[in-house]
């Protein structure tokens, strides 16, 4: 009986310990989260001069403070036409789109520390990544069995799939992002796009016959599954056949078929992007998360971003529908208001605008920390870039890069991050990431 109840005192003390540990735990997990005064002043500063931003810069739009620090609205004027209408409802959209500057500010700084070409460690350091992600969301030929396969699957893939990053952030300094709207005929921009150290254009969109317009220069080209099918005609839109075409996360066996038989000498490699939820999809959107991947600074041609501009058309064709176009517009005027990006366009023609009421670089950081801190993300408000990894992965193949082959800011950011590369997590509680460092 003494031993039995023994047995309960210890089994009592040992589930009060565990309870004890328990709150302890996630009292550390939620200190992390706390929101201190000054990050209240930092998103109200954030908030408050990025209505400002829109309102000098929207071009007829106006931002709208919601319930809390992170929520606006983005109205465009009571006249504006909507020519899109919902494929299931039929009805035309909105001219009011809801906006969180949090996740807009934390997803970001995650792309421009993240590597945006998917590799084969990547795929290596997943859980069963192979047989789940690479069958998933690669993987569309008949004859690979879901890649139980691997070695059937990587010599499938090997042609797209390079073992670790090709690019690095930071890695080009000036890049423009040349979408295909028809309002690219409205100004020669040709001299100025060409001008950038990089210059990224979208599916099929034509150099010859419009260089005036669009320029010449072309370094890299996103493609969708659409242009993806047709590779070989894509590749003669470049005269240097030396075009980077990167394929939106998925290859079929008629583009691995094309890229052998022909051959296509062009490097091509495959999509791997963040998840930006219901905000404005489509290739232009990816176009500049690669871009903002890679480069200092991005600026955006193109793209039909003005409210007073009502002509739907391509420069190169007959309008085609596409995704939802004032949401989309609303969301690059977001981008712009905080420092992302800069748009150009017949009505933003001055190569020398000032974009007014842009955070500065402190501010952005301020807002980054407590933006981090109230969406909860894996490292909120920590000093330390490894702590945003929710996965950690040596990789014992990996070669140090060259410091010397890169430009200071990249090479500066490689020592930063402790040459460590970071891939995004699609629907990761917590937004983490999947990190892989070189082992020592």
């Amino acid at each position: 009986m003494r031993l039995l109840q023994l047995g309960l005192l210890v089994a009592l003390a040992s589930g009060l310990a565990a309870i004890l540990i328990y709150i302890t735990g996630v009292s550390n997990l939620n200190g992390s989260f706390q929101i201190s005064d000054e990050d209240v002043e930092a998103l109200q500063s954030l908030q408050s001069n990025f209505q400002k931003c829109v309102s000098a810069n929207g071009l007829g739009l106006q931002a709208v403070t919601g319930k809390d620090y992170c929520q606006v609205s983005m109205n465009f004027p009571s006249d504006t036409v909507p020519k899109w209408r919902d494929d299931k409802t039929g009805e035309l959209e909105d001219l009011s789109f809801d906006f969180n500057l949090c996740e807009a500010v934390a997803t970001w700084e995650q792309v421009r520390n993240s590597t945006t070409i998917l590799t084969r460690e990547f795929i290596d350091a997943l859980p069963n990544g192979w047989e789940d992600y690479a069958w998933q969301r690669i993987n569309k030929g008949r004859f690979l069995n879901h890649c139980q396969n691997k070695t059937l699957c990587v010599e499938k893939l090997s042609l797209v799939l390079p073992e670790t990053p090709p690019y690095f952030p930071r890695q080009f300094g000036r890049c423009a992002v040349i979408g295909n709207s028809g309002d690219l005929l409205k100004t020669r921009f040709g001299r100025e796009i060409d001008g950038y150290d990089a210059v990224v254009r979208e599916n099929g969109a034509p150099i010859q016959n419009y260089s005036e317009y669009v320029g010449k220069k072309s370094t890299f080209r996103l493609l969708n599954r659409g242009s993806a099918k047709a590779l070989d005609k894509v590749v003669e839109l470049d005269e240097t056949r030396q075009e980077v075409l990167i394929v939106k996360t998925t290859i079929h066996d008629i583009m691995s078929k094309m890229i052998r038989e022909l051959p296509i000498k062009n490097p091509v490699y495959l999509m791997l992007g963040a998840s930006f939820g219901s905000a404005a999809k489509g290739t232009g959107l990816k176009a500049l998360e690669f871009a903002l991947s890679i480069c200092d600074s991005v600026d955006m041609y193109g793209f039909t971003v003005d409210p007073g501009y009502k002509e739907w058309t391509r420069y190169f064709s007959e309008s085609r529908r596409g995704h939802t176009p004032l949401h989309g517009r609303a969301y690059y005027q977001m981008m712009e208001c905080l420092g992302l990006i800069r748009i150009h366009s017949p009505m933003r023609a001055n190569p020398d605008r000032v974009v007014k009421w842009v955070p500065s670089h402190a501010a952005m950081t301020s807002a980054r920390i407590a933006s981090e801190k109230m969406l909860r993300r894996v490292g909120a408000g920590s000093a330390d870039p490894l702590a945003t990894c929710s996965i950690i992965k040596k990789q014992v193949k990996r070669k140090p890069l060259a410091a010397s082959t890169l430009r200071k800011a990249s090479a500066d950011h490689q020592k930063f991050v402790k040459g460590t590369t970071m891939y995004p997590l699609e629907h990761s509680p917590g937004h983490g990431q999947l990190c892989t460092v070189t082992a020592s």
